[in-house]
């Protein structure tokens, strides 16, 4: 099941982690989180996707 967007926001707040640090951590763009996680990119293929499924908001 996948996890809505809302969600892994909620998951970052009360982790503690920040998305920047998340994004160095896994080796992707800073940037490109913020757009997957704001709705401003659409994660269909390449590095937005595999940042999506790693997020938990695709399978």
């Amino acid at each position: 099941m996948s996890k809505s967007i809302q969600q892994v926001k909620e998951e970052f707040n009360s982790s503690g982690i920040s998305i920047a640090e998340w994004s160095r951590e896994n080796n992707f763009p800073a940037q490109l989180v913020y757009q997957i996680l704001n709705h401003t990119r659409i994660p269909q293929r390449g590095k937005s996707h595999l940042i999506a499924v790693k997020l938990g908001i695709k399978q």
